[in-house]
């Protein structure tokens, strides 16, 4: 997946998915994938899902993710997990950006409670 650095100006909700993947890609993230909930969520229209290995790792990737979009001029409505770093959602309402401590994923499974989103696997 090869993404430019764009302004927010210039990016639509699916671009602001990708990007976040791509600059969490940068920190090594893991199990990457965007789901597609257009149309099957009223609280956003993309999912971006990441693993880390590690919390300072997860923080890390989160971190990257915080600062990439905002020098695209993206700010989070809301930010929850930086205290437990198990789990970090950075909510920037058309996108909601899950970084998740691998073992913690597990728990959850977003993608299967969103099993019938379209779904779209980031890699290198």
């Amino acid at each position: 997946m090869t993404l430019r650095v764009a302004t927010a100006r210039e990016l639509s909700p699916h671009d602001l998915a990708r990007e976040a993947a791509r600059l969490a890609l940068e920190k090594k993230a893991g199990d990457l994938v965007i789901l597609d909930l257009t149309g099957r969520s009223e609280m956003c229209d993309y999912f971006v899902i990441a693993s880390g290995d590690s919390e300072p790792q997860v923080a890390a990737i989160a971190d990257r993710v915080e600062e990439g979009l905002a020098a695209a001029g993206e700010k989070p409505w809301h930010v929850e997990g930086r205290n437990g770093k198990r789990w970090m959602l950075l909510d920037y309402v058309d996108i909601v950006v899950h970084v998740f401590h691998k073992e913690t994923r597990e728990v959850y499974l977003l993608e299967r409670l969103w099993g019938d989103a379209p779904r779209e696997v980031v890699r290198d």
